[in-house]
């Protein structure tokens, strides 16, 4: 199987042009190549298709197998690829993805895609469409418990389901204990991405991001946007904020008019491989 390595400011998937290949369960292949020491190593498998309705389609599976409905980082290299390896010849392009159709903007520097801009689409709040277990409509600013410890909880879903939560030191949390903790927690029932977040200024935030399916990652595509949301319904920052992960910086603007919301970063090709299955 042929593949291409990429990363979204170190968001890294292995990604297959299944307009020329064919990937037999996706599933377990995920597992395989996502393998750092066994496999090619990886935050999961995406596979770029053929689509009825849009330029191409998204299919992303995490780390342990698990399917994804959107992966922003990953959504962005799937862009870069389409254009850099000839499947199209546009700059703006429309691609599938389980939560929907969402549309991109690209950047061409030196014949090659630099930055890729994403309408990610309306943010959902409402608690029962995230989901999020809570007796009130949104969850915004409440109360939880987890591992004996209250925590103040923001829930929004960029079509997967996202926990913001805001502390005074993100360098020196301990994710790998409470991630877990919050992931499978008995108020998400589809399990939960969290997001633990520093307000740095009106304009600046840091986050680490403990992901459902694949522990700590360097960057979320999804869950930066989720934090900027969340950020400006608690009155911590302006509509357009600058969201530092470990692997690098994001751009995310909420559009409260059009209620949209707009994520522009980088998308980088590592490597071009074969893998023998």
């Amino acid at each position: 199987m042929k593949f291409t390595k990429m990363h979204g400011i170190g968001n890294d998937y292995v990604y297959v042009n299944c307009f020329k290949e064919t990937v037999e369960h996706p599933s377990e292949m995920a597992i395989k190549v996502s393998d750092r020491h066994f496999g090619i190593g990886s935050d999961g498998l995406i596979l770029i298709k053929p689509s009825e309705v849009a330029d191409g389609k998204m299919e992303m599976y995490n780390a342990d197998g698990s399917q994804g409905a959107m992966c922003g980082n990953g959504i962005r290299c799937v862009a870069k690829y389409m254009y850099d390896y000839g499947i199209t010849d546009k700059t703006s392009i429309s691609v599938e993805t389980k939560s929907g159709i969402k549309y991109l903007d690209l950047t061409i520097k030196d014949g090659k895609v630099d930055t890729v801009k994403v309408n990610m689409g309306t943010p959902i709040l409402k608690a029962v469409d995230i989901p999020v277990r809570s007796e009130k409509e949104k969850v915004i600013d409440e109360s939880v418990m987890v591992d004996g410890k209250e925590w103040k909880i923001t829930c929004v879903s960029m079509g997967n389901p996202h926990a913001i939560t805001y502390i005074d030191d993100v360098k020196n949390l301990e994710i790998e204990k409470i991630g877990p903790k919050f992931e499978n927690h008995e108020i998400f029932p589809d399990r939960v991405n969290t997001e633990f977040v520093r307000v740095i200024d009106r304009n600046t935030v840091e986050m680490r991001v403990w992901e459902r399916g694949s522990g700590e990652t360097l960057a979320c595509g999804t869950g930066a946007c989720a934090v900027a949301v969340s950020s400006i319904l608690n009155g911590l920052t302006e509509e357009e904020v600058t969201v530092k992960l470990l692997g690098g910086d994001l751009k995310i603007f909420w559009d409260r008019i059009e209620n949209k919301v707009y994520m522009t970063g980088s998308a980088t090709t590592v490597f071009d491989g074969e893998i023998d299955l």
